[in-house]
């Protein structure tokens, strides 16, 4: 299997170490992908704690279902519409319709359900139905009793919270149908409040039209008196002055009623005779009096406060640009003194402006003054060319004319007066019958049966939060726990490639498996060994350390098998034992302790007197020898350097059997002396951190890492059976004559 880890290479060519810049993290890169089978062995491999967490859920749901108190809703629906209409209504009130889009009638429907949520209409129903301070609603909604001091207020305040507390308003989409429910524990009483709001939302809804319209009606009342007091004004002046000229005026038929008419068609002989020069003089007068009135409003008043000059054009103008110069003005007076260059500027345009205003008042004044001027001299000429006619014709039509500007006042005031005041009788008639734009489809009546608890709803949620505990605790115990549990995890938590997979004996001692080869556990060593010869870009590593996290692993296993693996193959091999405090191979082999690795280290004997023969070909024996009071300090001098280089010039592979990572610095020195490192990693075992904390202690020395090796591997084990090599071992050799295949 080719090493997937960075390399660089050392001083020696044949010798490449590992380079932690080029790693993808302190323990290997995680899972990319969605891995539907490590989550399925997962679940396996937890499916009692998975059990227990959604078995507490669902209890906890059950007995939280079991003590809630049954409560019942009521609903009640109404239709509500964008458009209204009114029992007495004319043509031209058409206030209450409303065409508009899609958008406006959603935000209408949006607007009418915030009002059904409101205070304003809770305090209503609370009031028709008398809830405020009612024990028997405070029960029903879960408030056993009210403290004796509470106040009114309070009280209110409790009771329209009560209310909007298990109120609720469901507006379907695309839809005018408004569900109004209401929630309590009493199905009378939640069905007798939703269609109290119903009624009250109606009743609300009438009220503030009709209070809408009051403004109106209050406006048009005073109007309607003002009216009434210039009419009044305009008939008394009329006949006082009928009174005071002798003027009696009968309404001829013929004209219709028609001021100009009845004075043309008056009593006087004169006046039909001269009707001709007589109208031309009328109209002279007109135009004179006209004038004359004009030039009275203008002489009368002050320059500027006459409307004459106001309404003139250039009048106007000048007067807004000196407006406009006032503001600025007072704007610097506001911000500097009266002798600041600035504000002298606008002083004086402003006095500029007014010269200028005051001599186009004047002019105006004065075309005034001339126009009634030229209308008099006209006027006289006519008069002396009728000076023959009789003086009582002038005065009657003198009085003719001053009769028709009052009978015309009158009649004006008249018009105006009466129209107010049939608006006004409209006004009250229709106040307060407009059709409501809410209809009633179905009162609420008193639900059969419970809406809450609801044991399946209940117990649905409890599921799903069980289920979802459960996967965080899962996620979690996984996240925490760097055990090593399938092949794939190598790669995934550790970072480190797979050299290979040892299954755990079911019967016998692994010394026994190894001693049949074709045995499982003798062919994964074989592929261990086929993985080595080509974990490095230069081939098989010379000298290699077998190391792991804790004791009991299977490191001395897998080094003697790695070791007799390759003396098969006609190398030379030399297996080291280096745990220098806890030996095993003398025992296991059954040899004498008493020279070894410490001997060589506590002296300069060349090693061919430590080494012992195996009994195999090809593989020699380099035991630990005594136990040394301090094997750190031995393995931390040049000594070993010189004794693995020795071992490597004497034999084609070097095995170094070094004792566990955990708590010891053995094996961190020795890995950054070798040519490669195997890591032994027991399957299935319970770390706690200890898996991390060796592989951080051995990379900190920055050694070659040829891989991992996981050992004990049970592919029958329930949480195994996901892993790419579950079943690998059933392919074995056959032992009779039935498998032909």
């Amino acid at each position: 299997m080719p090493n997937s880890l960075p390399v660089t290479t050392h001083h020696d060519p044949g010798h490449v170490h590992f380079d932690p810049a080029d790693d993808h993290g302190l323990f290997g890169p995680a899972r990319t992908s969605f891995d539907i089978r490590y989550i399925v062995a997962a679940i396996r491999s937890n499916v009692w704690l998975i059990a227990a967490i959604i078995a507490a859920a669902l209890a906890i749901a059950l007995v939280a279902t079991l003590l809630q108190t049954p409560r019942y809703t009521a609903a009640s629906t109404i239709q509500i519409n964008d458009q209204t209409g009114r029992v007495m209504g004319a043509q031209e009130d058409n206030g209450d319709v409303n065409e508009s889009n899609n958008w406006d009638t959603d935000r209408f429907l949006k607007t009418q359900t915030e009002i059904l949520k409101s205070r304003g209409l809770a305090l209503r129903v609370a009031q028709s139905m008398k809830l405020v301070g009612n024990p028997v609603f405070n029960q029903a909604q879960g408030v056993p009793e009210t403290a004796p001091g509470m106040s009114a207020e309070a009280q209110r305040n409790l009771a329209v919270g009560l209310l909007r507390g298990g109120l609720q308003i469901e507006l379907p989409r695309d839809s005018r149908i408004v569900s109004i429910q209401f929630e309590s524990t009493d199905p009378q009483l939640a069905a007798q409040v939703a269609n109290a709001y119903a009624g009250e939302f109606i009743q609300s809804n009438l009220q503030r039209k009709f209070d809408s319209s009051a403004y109106a009606r209050t406006f048009l009342s005073q109007q309607l008196d003002e009216a009434k007091i210039k009419l009044e004004a305009s008939e008394r002046a009329l006949n006082a002055y009928s009174r005071d000229a002798g003027l009696i005026r009968t309404q001829s038929s013929d004209t219709g009623g028609d001021s100009k008419a009845e004075i043309g068609n008056g009593g006087s002989v004169t006046t039909s005779s001269l009707l001709q020069l007589n109208a031309a003089a009328n109209e002279a007068t007109a135009r004179r009096i006209q004038a004359e009135e004009r030039w009275r409003a203008v002489s009368s008043v002050a320059l500027l406060s006459s409307s004459e000059v106001i309404s003139n054009s250039a009048v106007s103008t000048l007067i807004s640009q000196r407006a406009q110069v006032k503001a600025a003005l007072d704007e610097d007076r506001a911000r500097h003194l009266e002798d600041y260059p600035s504000v002298r500027a606008r002083q004086s345009e402003l006095a500029a402006l007014d010269s200028q205003i005051q001599a186009a008042a004047g002019n105006v004044r004065n075309a005034v003054r001339g126009e009634y001027q030229s209308a008099l001299a006209a006027e006289r000429q006519l008069i002396a060319q009728v000076g023959k006619l009789k003086n009582e014709t002038l005065g009657e039509q003198d009085k003719n004319v001053q009769y028709g500007l009052l009978s015309r006042e009158a009649e004006t005031n008249r018009q105006l007066y009466d129209g107010l005041l049939e608006r006004y009788k409209t006004l009250n008639a229709v106040a307060g019958v407009s059709l409501s734009n809410v209809n009633v489809i179905d009162k609420a009546e008193p639900p059969g049966g419970p809406s809450s608890p609801n044991l399946f709803k209940n117990l649905l949620m409890g599921l799903i939060l069980g289920v979802g505990l459960a996967a965080l605790t899962v996620f979690a115990k996984d996240q925490f726990d760097d055990s090593i549990r399938v092949p794939e995890d190598v790669e995934a938590k550790l970072g480190l490639p797979l050299l290979g997979v040892i299954p755990r004996t079911h019967a016998g001692e692994p010394r026994e498996a190894l001693a049949d080869p074709k045995s499982p556990m003798s062919e994964a060593y074989n592929s261990l060994r086929g993985s080595l010869l080509y974990s490095t870009t230069e081939g098989l590593p010379r000298v290699m350390l077998v190391t792991s996290a804790q004791p009991a692993e299977g490191k001395t296993t897998s080094s003697q098998a790695i070791a007799a693996g390759f003396a098969r193959m006609g190398k030379r091999v030399l297996l080291i034992d280096a745990d220098l405090r806890r030996p095993s191979l003398h025992r296991r082999m059954g040899l004498d302790n008493e020279r070894g690795l410490s001997t060589l280290l506590t002296s300069h004997e060349p090693l061919v007197k430590a080494v012992v023969p195996s009994g195999q070909d090809n593989l020699t024996f380099l035991l630990a020898g005594p136990v040394p009071p301090s094997p750190t300090e031995l393995l931390s001098t040049a000594r070993i350097e010189e004794i693995l280089e020795e071992s490597a010039s004497h034999f084609d592979i070097v095995i170094v059997d070094s004792p566990p990572i955990l708590g010891l610095a053995d094996s961190p020195l020795m890995a950054a002396l070798v040519d490669g490192v195997i890591f032994v990693v027991e399957a299935d075992r319970s770390r706690r951190g200890s898996l991390k904390t060796s592989l951080r202690r051995l990379r900190a020395m920055r050694p070659v890492l040829l891989g991992a090796v996981l050992t004990k591997f049970d592919p029958l084990k329930a949480g195994n059976r996901y892993s790419e090599y579950y079943g690998y071992e059933y392919y074995q050799y056959s032992s009779d004559q039935k498998d032909k295949a």
